[in-house]
């Protein structure tokens, strides 16, 4: 891999340790994936901010970074594993919240934006179409290159956070253009109404390491969200490309491989088969973290409504989203807690519930596996009735 006489510099330990560090992690994996050369980022978006996920060894690694370098674009921080302001009343342990504290003092030190969200497009962090990034949450990596028209890879949390030290991430996958061609097509029928998270969860077993492209999907920024957080998941891949209703598709189709049809009945039985159980010990909305736009839908939905005993219930959402929408959330505070900077993936959920239900299909992912839950989805429509009367 060419490196500049600057990166060399950086390599051989001229500019600190910290900084060499931080480019061995991206000369090792461009060697790996036959990178020529790094190339400059507008942002990164670091994982590996909860404790329940790094554990003590991702403590020691990035006090030991803290200690000697600092980022040198913007660089914004997922979901930490609990609310900093209302951790108590989520029922954490202090030794949790501890350890969560040092990561966060270890974070602020290397100057990461605190904005503690998988969605930081919705928070502050929102890139523009063409944009290199080096973004490691993987929800958050699908809509910018589906979406947003941004390119990024789906990095690791020590890679990315690398990339935002020195600025730079090797020039390979999803970076290039030729990479980022549809090998599949999907035509993808009706989806019915909550069940948009399924269609990703099905499509993303489908694709599996393949981007498909996808004809007929009509949807929303919000349910491009949720869509792409539950492709991700189910599949290897983090990219999709798409056209609306019956347009005409506006990306290059000359390299599709197989066309597969989705058929309504394959979503109606991914929600049978993810249904679970009828009673729970939570109810958890915003996997992806909810929008404003969310927030106030589902505000309207419940106002004038009162809460139902029974299980209890989180709405998650980044906090400059919790800051937009005051009354909203007013509303939503009647029926349960809504929590920022974290959510029920990486929070130390197994300590405290053993069955959640949620309308999200990343969720059903990890809350069996990482969350050690018993696992139901619902439509939000469907929960928001379950939690209220």
């Amino acid at each position: 891999m060419h490196l500049t006489p600057q990166e060399e510099r950086i390599l051989k330990g001229e500019e600190g340790h910290g900084k060499r560090k931080a480019i061995e992690i991206l000369v090792a994996l461009g060697e790996i994936y036959g990178a020529k050369r790094l190339i400059p980022i507008a942002s990164a978006q670091v994982s590996g901010a909860s404790f329940k996920t790094i554990g003590d060894a991702g403590i020691k690694f990035l006090e030991d970074f803290s200690s000697e370098v600092r980022v040198s674009v913007r660089a914004s921080l997922n979901p930490l594993g609990l609310d900093l302001r209302r951790w108590r009343s989520m029922g954490v342990d202090p030794e949790f919240y501890s350890k969560q504290a040092r990561i966060v003092s270890a974070y602020r030190s290397l100057g990461l934006e605190p904005l503690y969200s998988c969605t930081p497009y919705l928070a502050g962090n929102r890139p523009i179409a063409g944009q290199h990034l080096a973004w490691a949450e993987s929800s958050a990596t699908v809509f910018a290159n589906s979406y947003l028209k941004a390119k990024t890879n789906r990095e690791g949390g020590p890679s990315a956070l690398a990339a935002a030290i020195i600025g730079k991430t090797p020039e390979y996958g999803l970076h290039l253009e030729e990479n980022r061609k549809p090998r599949l097509q999907i035509d993808i029928g009706e989806i019915p109404d909550g069940l948009v998270p399924l269609a990703g969860y099905v499509v993303g077993k489908t694709a599996g390491r393949r981007i498909p492209f996808i004809k007929g999907l009509d949807l929303t920024a919000d349910e491009h969200k949720s869509f792409g957080a539950a492709m991700a998941a189910t599949g290897a891949v983090s990219m999709y490309t798409y056209s609306e209703g019956k347009g005409r598709a506006r990306t290059d189709t000359s390299e599709i491989e197989e066309c597969i049809s989705l058929p309504t009945s394959e979503l109606t039985a991914a929600e049978d088969s993810l249904k679970g159980q009828e009673d729970w010990d939570l109810v958890a909305i915003g996997c992806p973290h909810c929008s404003v736009a969310e927030i106030k839908r589902m505000a309207r939905q419940l106002k004038g409504r009162k809460p139902r005993s029974g299980p209890d219930v989180w709405f998650c959402t980044s906090r400059k989203v919790y800051a937009s929408c005051p009354n909203e959330v007013k509303v939503l505070k009647k029926f349960g807690k809504v929590l920022c900077d974290t959510c029920m993936v990486v929070a130390p959920i197994e300590k405290l519930y053993k069955s959640t239900a949620s309308d999200s299909g990343k969720a059903m992912v990890y809350l069996p596996t990482l969350g050690r839950q018993r696992a139901s989805f619902r439509s939000t429509a469907a929960l928001l009735g379950a939690i209220s009367r």
